[in-house]
Parts: structure tokens; C-alpha cells; sequence
């Protein structure tokens, strides 16, 4: 009941944020505000009382030492919240004679509204179901999808690390005892949510179905916003659950050649692919099930996109033509006078707040507002938009982060293993069919102020496939996503022309119109469409990972570690251990390294402490590395090395042993 009403809290006080920030009584013709106002009221809210909670949080744990820190944070933050809603509603009553959450805008479309009542209700059911259906808890046992679980294990790891620890300052608990260089806010949200109360799987998926349908309810908004069109909104939506790709015209026609295309089709569970890394699922919806906080940060890039259309699109009306177009928005005043300096201010303090919930989008959602700069009027407000941005995410690193957030370096070619112009253009076909290639030849059929959105909107996949900010390059691959969620409104509106097609047309003509969207509509969604049979098998009955979550290992680590207390245990992903909050000396080892820790020397470290036979060898180890307890399991291996118990058993006292036997834990300090 009180993660509900944080919830509610946060909803109400994003209200008024949000009106703030877009207008309050501001609408653009044709568009219904609700569907603006719904997802930043979400959006703005969580942020605003999320980080309130999280700030007081930790003064009450580092400065006041105390052993419960949220019980403060959230007594403070709710209660803070109330009292504001409160004082608004007072001052809005005594001021107007009533108080509306929003208003319903006069010039509403009412009939489009019944239509986009239901086409949200559905997408809302059909994403809560998925959301459930790869991640769920079940008569004390959580299940995880087998295409999923790999990213839920840094993730139920932080969420634990709050909900059943005081993890304050913030660890990443894959790599304990040290700064933490990953966004975890999103992760702190769903803990504290779990901490007030909600059940973990209904915390993590409330949670991520609000911040998706909100994403989609703002990508439909821009594509009606840049279109006009309500169809093109809802096509943009089917196109970005279903991806374009030549992987399944391959897979069909190789299999057809073997005389096996229906058994495999029927058997397969497996993601399919002829580029680097295909078959992780990089490119389809998966990507949005696993990676769940990367919903919430395009939700505030969009909100920011639609907001600053108003620049681009004052800047692409001027009459001017051709190279004079452009020296005049460089040159002139007009260009960069600002227009909205308290628009800016705001939105660009909201991204920035953004930096520790999903980094990615935010430098996505920046790169395209550089691009939409350049065609815009108002351009100090840009610059001001950015810069804000920017230094609530320099602040947020400094405080967090050690050394340096990220490393970038010139990286080209991303993911094709021919780094020429010819082999990114042939990596390019075969990741994504004509999706990103055909939309050189679409630029040519449009006008001035779709030309400069979609450039704008390509300004990610090239930065994806020139600079490298992390150790993985795998992680790039976010960036090309981004691009191409927005993208598919210029697909969707290519299809709708065609359907529609145009007055004058013959018979014929409109017919073969017709068939070619069909055409088009299948070769841009049928591998994504593939991809979403293979989620759904993949992650089906026998094809998911299960963690007792009443687990007696689970509360004694939870009763028996401290905040500041470090665990060696084999190379864990997400078990019994992970969801007890605790931080691990060295847990799966891809988590922390393609995040930026140097997992290398505390393997080394750890093979020595579990191989070596000299105790004193084992102690200075221990000691140096501040290592409080050793878990040893049965058979574990640590780096394809063998785990030894007897030097570690004779040197340290054994402090708790399961029922099985399976799993004893050393204690390491007096």
C-alpha cells in the first residue's frame, strides 16, 4: 500500500512539475495534452521524489549513522511531497475557486481520444503481461526468463542491496567495496518500492510498464506531432516492437536449402543473426524486457524532443531557401535568441537528473537535440538546455563515481567486422534489412522540417559508429536503438502515404500502393516478429531460472552482513546470495568489467585466496583486498580453477553452513 501511494505522490507532484515545465493550458492543434501530461507527470515526478528520498536517504546513513536510513528518507521525502500538493492545491483553490489535477484542453480531439483510450489500454495490458512473463514470483520462488536473467542479475543485486541493505554511499554490489560507476536509480526506486512494502516482482514491473507505455505514449505524440497522421503513430509503434532485419529472410532460405525450415521454426529458441553479436537479442524487444531503466530515460529524452519541436520547427518555417536557410540560422539573431530560457533551465536540469537512472539515453536524447540545434531558432536555449544537463551529470559522477565516468575513444565501425564505408553500409543491410540505408533515398521526397528531424534523429547511430565510451563495445549498440525508435515514425509515415495514396491516383495505381505497403510492412516487422516467438518460447515453461526467495541463506546473510561487509564467492550471476543485498568481492565478472571496473586483478586476487595452500599467503590476501567472509560451494570453480576449503577452513572460523551441506561461509575478521 505505500509503494501505491509513493507512486500516487510522485504522479501528483510530476503534475506540477510538468506544467511548469510544457505550459499549463499549452496544446498543439490536433493533439490530445493527456497523453503528454500522463507520461511527464510519471516521469518528472519519480525523478523529483525518487532522488529526494535517496539524498535524504544518505545523510541519515553516512552522517547520522543510522542502520535504517529509508525509514527517514521515506517519512521525510512522502511527507515533504504531501505537504507540497497540499499547499498548491490551497493556493490553486483560493486563486481559481477550484483545483483540476489538468485540464482538459478545449481544443482536444474527442473522437481521436476514444481511439487512443484503447490503443493504450491494450498496449498497456500487452506490455504488463510480457513485463510478468519473463520476471515473476510464485508461491516463494522467482522466476526468470532465460533471454532476460543475465542483465536481472546486476540488477535484482542493487535493488536487494536497498530493499534488505543500507547501501549508502552506493556500491555496485557485482563489484563491492568500491565507487559505483553504473546507473542505479532506477534500481533504487524499484528497491525502495520493495522496501515500502510491494512484492519485488510487482515493484520492478509496475515500475518498468509505467516508464515504457509512457515512452510509447510520447514516441506516438511526436509521430503525430511530425506526421499529422494519427495511423502513422500507431504503425511507428508496431514497427518499434518488431524490428527490420534480414536475419529471418536468411535463416528461412539456408533452412529451406537443408529441407528443415518447419522443425527448426517449430524448435528454435534461440535469437537468430548473421552480424557480431545478433543472437544476444541486441536489436529486438528483448532489449526493452531486460534493460528495463532504459525505457525510463527515453521517456525524459522524449519529453525533451517534443518540447524543443517548437524551436525546430520556428526555425524551418523562415521562407528562405538553400544555403541562405542555413547561414541564417547560424548567423542571425533570430537563431540564437532565446525563446523559453525557463523551459530550457527546467528540462535540461530533468535530463541531467537522468545521468544516473540510464546514461545511454541521455547522451542519445542530447545528440539528437544537437542536431535539432542546428536547424532551430533559439539556439542559446539549447546551449542552456545542454549545458545544465551536463553539469548535473558531471555533478552526480563526482559525487558516485572515482576517477573518471567514462573513457571515449575514437572507435570505428562499431560491430562490422569490415571497418571500411562498403562493409559498415553491408553490416548495416544485414542488421537491419533497408531500415536505416532506405532512408537515404526517403530524405530526398521530404520538406525542409522532416529533413532536418530525421537527420537529427540519425545523429546516435553515427556516434555509436565512431566513439566507444565504455570497455564494451556491445554497450554502442543502446545508441543505434534509440535512433531507431524514433526513426520508425518516417517508416510508418513512407507505409501510410502509400495505403493512402494520393488524389489523382488511377485504381491501379492505389492498388499497387497498397501492395507495396504490405510488402514494406512485412520485410521491416518479420524478423522482429520472429524474434517476439522466439522471447515468448525462450522464456516459457522448463526455460527459466528459479531462486527460492525464502531461502534461509538468503536471511542469514541479510542478518549477519554489514553495510561495509565484503564477500568472496565463486563467479555468481543472480542466486540466493545476490538477492541478499550483499556486496560481492568479485560476482559474475562481464557485469562490473563492461561497466568499468578492472574485474582482472580481483580475479587474480580471488583465485589466489581459493587455490593457494599457505595460509599466510591467504591472509595478507584477505586482509589487503579488506575481505570479511569467504563463501566456498561444493565443486565451484573460480576462472576454470578449482575452489580448495581446507587452507581457507583452517585459518578462518566457520560462521554458517546450509542445511545440505552444499555451502559453508568463513568469517574473516574478529
Amino acid at each position: 500500500m505505500l509503494g501505491i501511494i509513493y507512486l500516487l505522490l510522485a504522479g501528483m507532484l510530476g503534475c506540477e512539475a510538468s506544467k511548469m515545465l510544457t505550459g499549463e493550458g499549452r496544446s498543439v492543434s490536433g493533439i490530445n495534452r493527456i497523453w503528454l501530461m500522463l507520461p511527464a507527470s510519471f516521469g518528472v515526478g519519480t525523478l523529483l521524489l525518487t532522488w529526494m528520498v535517496y539524498i535524504i536517504s544518505w545523510f541519515f546513513s553516512v552522517v547520522g549513522k543510522a542502520e535504517n536510513p529509508l525509514l527517514y528518507g521515506n517519512i521525510i521525502g512522502m511527507t515533504g511531497a504531501a505537504v507540497i500538493m497540499i499547499l498548491l492545491s490551497v493556493q490553486k483553490y483560493r486563486k481559481q475557486g477550484s483545483y483540476r489535477i489538468w485540464n482538459i484542453d478545449k481544443t482536444q480531439d474527442k473522437r481521436r481520444l476514444k481511439k487512443e483510450i484503447l490503443l493504450f489500454g491494450l498496449l498497456t495490458v500487452f506490455i504488463t503481461y510480457m513485463m510478468f512473463y519473463v520476471f515473476y514470483i510464485k508461491d516463494g520462488i522467482l522466476y526468470s526468463g532465460l533471454t532476460v536473467y543475465g542483465d536481472y542479475a546486476p540488477h535484482t543485486a542493487m535493488m536487494r542491496s536497498f530493499s534488505a541493505g543500507n547501501n549508502f554511499p552506493t556500491q555496485y554490489p557485482h563489484y563491492g567495496g568500491a565507487d559505483v560507476k553504473y546507473h542505479f536509480m532506477f534500481q533504487f526506486l524499484t528497491g525502495n518500492l520493495e522496501y515500502l512494502g510491494m512484492r519485488m516482482d510487482f515493484a520492478y514491473n509496475i515500475v518498468s510498464t509505467l516508464s515504457l507505455v509512457g515512452f510509447l505514449m510520447l514516441l506516438y505524440q511526436l509521430a503525430l506531432r511530425i506526421t499529422g497522421k494519427m495511423c502513422c503513430g500507431v504503425l511507428a509503434l508496431f514497427l518499434f516492437f518488431f524490428r527490420s532485419g534480414m536475419a529471418f529472410f536468411r535463416f528461412v532460405w539456408e533452412h529451406i536449402q537443408a529441407g528443415n525450415l518447419v522443425e527448426t521454426l517449430e524448435e528454435n529458441t534461440s535469437f537468430i543473426g548473421y552480424t557480431v553479436n545478433e543472437n544476444w537479442g541486441l536489436w529486438n524487444f528483448n532489449v526493452y524486457l531486460n534493460q528495463r531503466h532504459l525505457a525510463f530515460g527515453l521517456l525524459m529524452a522524449t519529453l525533451a524532443l517534443y518540447l524543443f519541436m517548437d524551436w525546430l520547427e520556428a526555425g524551418t518555417a523562415h521562407e528562405e531557401k538553400g544555403i541562405l536557410w542555413i547561414k541564417n540560422r547560424i548567423f542571425s539573431k533570430e537563431g540564437w535568441k532565446s525563446r523559453n530560457l525557463d523551459q530550457a533551465l527546467l528540462m535540461g536540469m530533468f535530463l541531467g537528473l537522468c545521468a544516473f537512472w540510464n546514461g545511454a539515453a541521455v547522451i542519445g536524447g542530447l545528440l539528437i537535440l544537437c542536431g535539432f540545434a542546428i536547424f532551430s531558432d533559439g539556439k542559446v536555449d539549447y546551449a542552456v538546455m545542454a549545458g545544465v544537463s551536463i553539469f548535473f551529470s558531471w555533478l552526480q559522477s563526482k559525487i558516485f563515481i572515482v576517477g573518471s565516468a567514462m573513457s571515449p575513444q575514437i572507435y570505428l565501425g562499431f560491430l562490422a567486422e569490415d571497418k571500411t564505408v562498403p562493409g559498415v553500409v553491408k553490416y548495416l543491410f544485414w542488421m537491419s534489412g533497408v531500415f536505416f540505408l532506405g532512408l537515404v533515398l526517403m530524405v530526398w521526397f521530404m520538406r525542409r522540417r522532416e529533413r532536418a528531424i530525421l537527420v537529427s534523429f540519425l545523429f546516435p547511430v553515427i556516434f555509436a559508429f565512431v566513439l566507444l565510451m565504455t570497455p564494451d563495445i556491445n554497450v554502442n549498440h543502446k545508441y543505434i536503438m534509440i535512433s531507431y525508435a524514433f526513426l520508425t515514425i518516417f517508416w510508418a509515415w513512407a507505409v501510410c502515404s502509400l495505403w493512402n495514396g494520393r488524389n489523382g491516383q488511377s485504381g491501379i495505381q492505389k492498388t499497387m500502393g497498397k501492395i507495396l505497403a504490405i510488402v514494406l510492412v512485412i520485410s521491416l516487422s518479420v524478423t522482429g516478429i520472429y524474434d517476439f516467438v522466439v522471447i515468448i518460447k525462450g522464456n516459457g515453461p522448463g526455460r527459466r531460472v528459479t531462486i527460492n526467495m525464502n531461502s534461509e541463506l538468503t536471511q542469514w546473510l541479510e542478518e549477519n552482513l554489514e553495510k561495509n561487509d565484503l564477500l568472496l564467492t565463486p563467479e555468481y550471476s543472480m542466486n540466493e546470495v545476490t538477492m541478499s543485498g550483499a556486496m560481492l568481492y568479485c560476482g559474475w565478472p562481464y557485469y562490473a568489467w563492461s561497466a568499468g571496473y578492472d574485474t582482472n586483478y580481483r580475479a587474480a586476487q580471488a583465485v589466489t585466496i581459493y587455490t593457494t595452500s599457505d595460509s599466510e599467503t591467504l591472509k595478507k590476501t584477505v586482509q589487503q583486498e579488506k575481505i570479511t567472509y569467504i563463501l566456498f560451494e561444493e565443486g565451484s570453480e573460480f576462472e576454470q580453477q578449482e575452489c580448495r576449503e581446507e587452507t581457507i577452513a583452517a585459518a578462518y572460523e566457520k560462521v554458517y553452513e546450509t542445511q545440505d551441506g552444499r555451502i559453508r561461509i568463513y568469517k574473516t575478521t574478529e
